[in-house]
């Protein structure tokens, strides 16, 4: 365990729920819909995403993000901005309740030229106490040819640079992308709730291509910015994710639109060696993962949408530390599994219901004091969107009211007493996390 997780963990011993703060904030990444798009293209934000504020890409939505975003309405140039103003209330199963601005965001987000367009979002988050940070969060600049004929196929070739492996997929459904991955001790490089994940602290390339409308390929390589510029662009030191070299990254997935319902299974792989910290040895680290995606669109009156992502993480450490005399093992594993559900009525009311595992193998040495770094946890969100449609009062802004429940089973190996407290102190169980949070989010 790193020394920034275990200071985390020792904190969160004594004030819990500012971890699941955290990963609630964390969870609130998903794919919202942007109204400079909905400007620039004359379509409603619900045409790209069920209920008009995500959290799930529709196809339309998967095509406008593979042409860079530069599809529009032909009626002239539009200002690529919008905004994102949220509140929240949370009321954490041990602490304090708060009520705050949470978070503000502005984004530059549109087409340049027919070839050229990009999502650029920055954010402002309250760290506490109305103390604010701001930080580049996502970066996803294209260049696109469309148009192609290959074999006689419509194709699509595209060059994308973004600053998280896995936000550039239009199916949406990985972990950069759907803003869902288990909260973790020792999660997957491509988990954005790890402690050290890549997301948004790496900058990289990579190319792709959608073959007759069903085919998608990408292959990309990324590097780790350095602190430095990390600390610039609003990061903390503490979450650096090291020192990455010889990365490639690989995505594959057949895709199906039948029109009222739509279908994809890809996988994805990412291979690394890692340094941490930086002037450390290396690990050797290989991300293998699937996923599947189910939509039910039929009339857009009753939407379904479901997808399940498995991806298993492969370690080779280049160094075996001793902690209380027990040598850590030279190899591991962590895997983290996502399974989620939303059900949409009339593009305004949802129910989103997500399943969140984290595991890993067993090392007394790495994961103290159980030897596990396993978690359990279940997000519930309810919420209602009622602009973005066609029929609202608007269909260029959005307004979204949500309750959203966490619950957590297991935590660092363990139900009960999860960061192994010693008798006559504060224990903290798995159940401790639970959070439940209301929230307001206004984009514009």
């Amino acid at each position: 365990m790193s020394p920034s997780l275990t200071r985390i963990l020792q904190r969160a011993a004594y004030a819990p729920w500012a971890l699941l703060i955290a990963c609630l904030m964390l969870a609130s990444h998903s794919a919202h819909a942007v109204p400079a798009y909905a400007r620039q293209t004359g379509n409603a934000c619900a045409d790209c995403h069920a209920g008009a504020y995500g959290p799930a890409l529709t196809p339309y939505g998967m095509r406008f993000k593979l042409n860079g975003y530069t599809d529009t309405d032909g009626q002239g140039t539009k200002i690529p901005v919008a905004a994102q103003i949220t509140g929240a209330h949370n009321v954490p199963a041990r602490g304090d309740n708060t009520t705050q601005l949470s978070e503000v965001d502005v984004y530059l987000a549109g087409r340049i030229s027919d070839h050229l367009g990009g999502f650029v979002k920055v954010e402002t988050d309250n760290t506490g106490n109305d103390h604010y940070n701001t930080k580049l969060s996502n970066l996803d600049l294209r260049f696109v040819a469309k148009d192609l004929k290959v074999a006689g196929k419509d194709t699509i070739v595209g060059v994308s640079v973004n600053n998280s492996p896995g936000f550039d997929d239009p199916i949406s459904s990985l972990p950069y992308a759907s803003g869902l991955g288990p909260p973790a001790v020792s999660g997957t490089l491509l988990n954005l709730s790890s402690a050290h994940s890549l997301y948004n602290k790496v900058i990289g390339g990579s190319v792709y291509a959608l073959y007759n409308n069903n085919w998608y390929g990408e292959v990309g390589t990324y590097n780790t910015m350095p602190t430095s510029v990390q600390d610039h662009l609003g990061f903390n030191p503490a979450s650096d994710p090291g020192h990455i070299s010889d990365t490639g990254y690989f995505r594959f997935a057949y895709m199906k639109d039948m029109k009222r319902q739509f279908f994809s299974a890809g996988v994805v792989a990412l291979t690394t060696k890692r340094a941490l910290p930086r002037n450390g040895p290396s690990d050797d680290i290989t991300d293998l993962g699937y996923d599947l995606t189910y939509q039910f669109l039929g009339n857009r009156e009753n939407i379904i949408q479901a997808s399940y992502v498995n991806i298993l993480e492969q370690r080779d450490y280049g160094s075996t530390p001793v902690v209380n005399g027990i040598v850590a093992k030279p190899n591991g594993n962590a895997r983290d599994q996502t399974l989620s559900v939303t059900y949409t009525f009339k593009q305004s009311y949802a129910l989103q219901v997500a399943h969140l595992i984290s595991t890993g193998s067993q090392d007394a040495a790495r994961y103290p004091p159980y030897g596990k770094p396993d978690s359990t946890a279940n997000m519930i969100t309810l919420y209602w969107t009622p602009f973005g449609k066609d029929e609202s009062f608007t269909s260029i802004a959005n307004l979204k009211l949500a309750a959203t429940w966490y619950r957590f089973t297991r935590f660092n190996g363990a139900s009960s007493n999860i960061f192994g407290a010693p008798p006559g102190a504060l224990i903290t169980d798995a159940k401790d996390l639970n959070a439940f949070t209301l929230s307001a989010s206004l984009a514009f």
